[in-house]
């Protein structure tokens, strides 16, 4: 039934279907594969949330009851939400590295692993705000940005003088390049494999993290593995990227940022990087 409200309008009741409408809305934007496409349920919901400003209101009041921030509602990305600190749906960092390495040298390795990512996936202003724009990254070739960034790292401090000897309590990327430079980039293992301790297999697992998470989806084995972002990976580091990490990770100069050059700056000695073999670099769309 109809109710009158303030200054004579009439609003409708909010009906128990449209509350099951809504968490049905919000329980299709937490299946991150999913995709409006392909579901009818999906695209009709979302087009009700674009052109019903009420039904709307209901929905993202279910997914702020769940601990949810919706982050976009469109038919690209879906009903793309991110879980706030509190909420049950959260996927901390810290869980993530735990059950990935026991060991805390390795847990912080993935941490930069998932940094180095979103940099190379969106290294440009403008690559993250064109909806349309696809990064495309590889496994080898994330290994690749991390050691040139290592090495620049590594420069600085010896051109300052500084310490180069492991320091736990160095701010920002400061404790990372030592940690990293002294990690294999593939290992070896009777049938060929990488570690799973060498840095390209660190990345594999971030990576295949992300591609559960709906954020990259896998295109190729090239070059320890190729990848292209979603729509849903695009709004995450648009949320991310003012980060004071991500931020000095590209002030390091070796992603081209004021152009649309697609590779990276090529290294000093690339046989001192212990680089995977044919390393491939990232490239963009």
């Amino acid at each position: 039934m109809p109710s009158a409200a303030q200054g004579g309008t009439v609003t409708p009741a909010v009906t128990p279907a449209d509350a099951a409408d809504a968490a049905r809305l919000v329980s299709f934007g937490l299946q991150p594969k999913l995709l409006p496409a392909r579901d009818a349920e999906y695209a009709d919901l979302i087009r009700r949330h674009r052109e019903d400003p009420p039904f709307a209101r209901l929905a993202d009041a279910v997914a702020a009851g769940l601990g949810l921030v919706v982050l976009e509602v469109s038919p690209r990305a879906g009903m793309a939400v991110a879980a706030a600190e509190d909420s049950v749906f959260a996927v901390r960092m810290g869980d993530y590295s735990r059950r990935a390495a026991s060991d805390a040298a390795d847990r912080f390795l993935h941490g930069l692993a998932h940094l180095a990512t979103a940099a190379m996936a969106f290294p440009r202003p403008e690559d993250l705000a064109d909806d349309g724009y696809i990064g495309r990254i590889t496994v080898n070739g994330i290994d690749a940005f991390v050691r040139q960034a290592c090495r620049r790292l590594e420069e600085t401090a010896g051109a300052n003088g500084e310490n180069t000897d492991p320091a736990t309590d160095a701010p920002g990327l400061e404790a990372a390049w030592r940690v990293y430079m002294r990690r294999s980039a593939t290992g070896a293992t009777k049938d060929a494999r990488r570690l799973a301790g060498s840095t390209t297999g660190i990345i594999g697992k971030a990576v295949a993290f992300l591609v559960d998470s709906g954020f990259l989806q896998r295109t190729g084995d090239e070059a320890g593995g190729t990848y292209r972002t979603t729509a849903r990976y695009q709004l995450q580091v648009r949320d991310m990227a003012g980060s004071a990490a991500m931020a000095e990770l590209l002030e390091l100069g070796i992603v081209p940022v004021t152009d649309g050059s697609a590779t990276l700056l090529p290294p000093d000695d690339a046989e001192a990087l212990d680089l995977a073999a044919d390393a491939g670099l990232p490239f963009h769309s």
